[in-house]
């Protein structure tokens, strides 16, 4: 059972929210709040109200293990991805060596400890719902 001072903070909290000045805002894809950029790629990320996005664009023949781990001397990503595919193929490969393709309109999950690449000749560009905090910071 519940404690009377339980139920008076969560009478408190809602009524904190309910008087709360919600902001209302607006990004377009056009105007990142940030930009991170390595050889045959870029990273945007969007910090809209309390989430941090972002958007990948990567050229044919990118290479996670060798563009953007190269330059720590990481040779697998560590980063916990949720997205979707907007253009292009890309291969996911687990450190496990389990491998999946990734296609436009796919929704993907790719945990950490993978290696990635675009796939085919054309550019590979996802949207990244999870993950774009600490990807590819330097």
């Amino acid at each position: 059972m519940r404690s009377p001072a339980f139920f008076e903070a969560a009478v408190s909290h809602a009524a904190a929210w309910h008087n709360r000045a919600i902001e209302l805002e607006l990004l377009n894809l056009e105007h990142p709040s940030e930009v991170r950029t390595f050889e045959k790629g870029r990273f945007e990320i969007y910090r809209i109200g309390p989430m941090t996005l972002g958007r990948a664009t990567y050229e044919p023949g990118w290479r996670w293990s060798e563009h953007v781990g190269g330059a720590t001397g990481e040779r697998s990503c560590m980063v916990e991805h949720v997205g979707l595919v907007q253009s292009g193929a890309a291969v996911a490969l687990m450190d496990d060596g389990r491998e999946v393709v990734m296609r436009a309109g796919d929704f993907f999950y790719v945990p950490p400890g993978h290696d990635s690449w675009v796939l085919g000749d054309e550019p590979y560009v996802s949207l990244h719902i999870l993950g774009s905090e600490t990807y590819a910071a330097s």
